[in-house]
């Protein structure tokens, strides 16, 4: 029997995450593009400086209801109308608001970029927001609140916001506001801060996909060109204070068969030198199916499905002239869940994790394995036009440079395996970690005051 010779793997093809293009329109409006042939499909994002800071005092939750506003009608087109304009040129439109700022996400064909951009342009431009659509959003947005206040993922999240930061903090409340805050929100508060913040001059618009053929100058002038506003400054990007005082909050829900782990506290964001450390450190611990947080947890006690540690960005941004310190933050956290009757004998040997890699360190074959997961996989990561759009997207709103993306992967690779230990070391030292737990108090509360890891609160579910 012969069998047909076996497939031999081909050289492998140099790559680099791509390097836009920069410039700006007459307007002020900032535009990055991004040539990627054979990419059909393509994506813009436009960043838009009204970060959850400006919203005013009592409307938490305003710039959420903007966000999605930008898509229920313009001065040409009614909610209905311009949904059935988008559908008719094959675009999604999204947006959505976070500490940064809002941003609006498009998808479109090449071959009907024009169409697409000219109804972005259009929303941001000349928003409807009547009243009854931003009615209907509000009544949408309170009716989600119960749903994730029953996720015991979101109730964690929530409870270490409010937990960590301080109370007079934006960041120690929920993103999408409250109940109170939604239902004081109209059309008036959602215009007063369209009118106040959304302008071209403080905006960037990042355009990804096969422009061959394409005269996106032309374009691009023709539609967000003829958007206009004042030429003001930026807001200011506040300094993000934590305490991370070891400390546990149980978020009671009695009868609850599982515990939510959430364990957290912020540290270094991208503008610090020990970034790519952090990364590579922060995979080794729980980034993955192999990494240790799983090893034990998972394979070896069999308490969950999974463990995984890792590092949010919550808002980032260069430091200020003369100062070495940047006002921007990451959120460093631990997150999965067990039974309820082995929270302490998790929480434990989640400890007992932390404690053995402070005291032996990494082994140069789980640096070599989060290496090549992190920069092995970065060519099929960024096949979409998307994701190199929301990518270089992020460095905007983080006041990156244009090649930190690129430069980062050169850096995992050069960092060795004593850098990633004392960085991931250095980012969740066990004295020193805010630990959020929802599950039944009446069974997990004393197991995990005897543990000695913090003081412990128990807080209404």
């Amino acid at each position: 029997m012969e069998f047909h010779p076996r497939p031999q793997p081909g050289t492998a093809k140099p790559w680099a995450f791509p390097a836009p293009e920069r410039g700006t329109l007459p307007n002020g409006l900032t535009v990055l593009r991004c040539d990627r042939p054979g990419q059909q499909i393509v994506a813009v994002e436009v960043l838009l400086d009204a970060p959850l800071d400006a919203e005013p005092a009592g409307l938490d939750g305003v710039a959420t209801i903007m966000a999605r506003a930008f898509t229920e009608g313009t001065d040409k087109h009614s909610a209905e109308e311009y949904a059935a304009e988008l559908e008719r040129c094959g675009a999604t439109l999204d947006a959505h608001a976070d500490h940064p700022g809002v941003r609006i996400s498009l998808e479109v064909p090449v071959s009907r970029l024009p169409k697409a951009l000219g109804l972005l342009a259009d929303a941001l431009r000349s928003p409807a927001f009547a009243d009854a659509e931003i009615e209907r959003l509000v009544a949408n947005r309170l009716d989600e609140i119960p749903h994730e206040a029953a996720n015991p993922a979101r109730r964690a999240a929530k409870e270490l916001s409010k937990r960590l930061f301080p109370a007079d903090s934006r960041m120690s409340r929920p993103r999408q506001g409250t109940e109170e805050t939604v239902a004081a929100i109209d059309s008036s508060a959602v215009r007063a801060l369209y009118e106040r913040h959304v302008r071209p001059a403080t905006s960037t618009a990042v355009v990804v996909g096969d422009l061959t053929g394409v005269d996106l100058d032309a374009l691009l002038a023709e539609t967000l060109g003829a958007w206009t506003g004042n030429t003001a400054e930026p807001l200011p990007v506040p300094p993000i204070t934590a305490d991370d005082t070891g400390r546990v909050y149980i978020v009671d829900r009695p009868g609850s068969v599982q515990t939510q782990l959430l364990i957290g506290r912020i540290g270094a964001d991208r503008h610090d030198r020990v970034w790519p450390a952090q990364v590579l450190g922060t995979y080794c611990l729980g980034g993955t199916l192999t990494s240790r947080l799983d090893r034990v947890l998972r394979e070896e006690k069999g308490y969950t499905y999974g463990v995984r540690a890792f590092g949010q960005v919550l808002r980032s941004a260069a430091p200020a002239a003369g100062s070495p310190v940047a006002p921007g933050a990451a959120m460093l956290a631990i997150s999965g869940s067990v039974d309820t009757e082995s929270t302490g004998p998790a929480l434990e040997d989640l400890w007992n994790v932390l404690r053995v890699l402070a005291a032996e360190g990494l082994t140069d074959a789980e640096r070599e394995t989060a290496e090549q997961n992190l920069v092995g996989v970065a060519p099929l990561k960024y096949e979409t036009a998307a994701a190199v759009a929301g990518t270089l997207a992020d460095q905007v709103e983080q006041q990156l440079p244009d090649d930190f993306q690129a430069q980062l992967y050169r850096r995992l690779a050069e960092t060795g395996t004593v850098e990633a230990t004392a960085a991931v070391v250095s980012a969740f030292p066990v004295d020193h970690l805010v630990t959020v737990l929802v599950g039944d108090a009446a069974q997990i509360a004393e197991p995990v005051r005897a543990l000695g890891i913090g003081e412990v609160t128990v807080v209404e579910g």
